[in-house]
């Protein structure tokens, strides 16, 4: 049954394919250009040529997302196995590190907050794009060291 199926298809295609390869073009009275498939008879008109569509291989594409997914995951794994890269912290060298990043945070918090009143206060066209990146900038740094990690 599947290849009825592929064999009707490819009768299909065949004569679409052979007929789209002659085409003309003409301009009528009023100056409208027509293109048909059909030789015009009564008119001058002029043979065009069609390009043949570029093919492009997707099963390369396919084979090199499947090797960029394998070496991803390869990379995870490692990762999760070697968390800490052989290196271990004491409970005091934790908590250190962990003030550290609070304090950091916190820093990251009020230079937001001090960027935010700026903005609120009102500013010159300049100014304003220099705040706004300022806080986008601040901002990206508190979600990527202090929300996500």
């Amino acid at each position: 049954m599947p290849w009825r199926q592929a064999a009707l298809v490819v009768l299909l295609v065949i004569p679409a394919v052979a007929t789209a390869e002659k085409m003309y073009t003409w301009v009528d009275d009023q100056g409208v250009a027509h293109f048909t498939d059909i030789k015009p008879v009564a008119r001058e008109h002029e043979h065009v040529e069609l390009k043949r569509p570029s093919l492009i291989p997707m099963r390369e594409n396919i084979t090199r997302g499947k090797r960029v997914s394998t070496i991803n995951q390869q990379v995870s794994r490692s990762l999760e196995a070697g968390s800490g890269g052989g290196r271990t912290l004491s409970n005091k060298q934790k908590a250190l590190e962990r003030e550290r990043k609070n304090a950091r945070c916190e820093e990251y918090r009020e230079k937001l907050d001090r960027i935010q009143k700026q903005l609120r206060a009102g500013y010159s066209n300049d100014q304003g794009n220099r705040l706004r990146r300022q806080r986008r900038e601040v901002s990206q740094k508190l979600s990527r060291e202090c929300l996500l990690g």
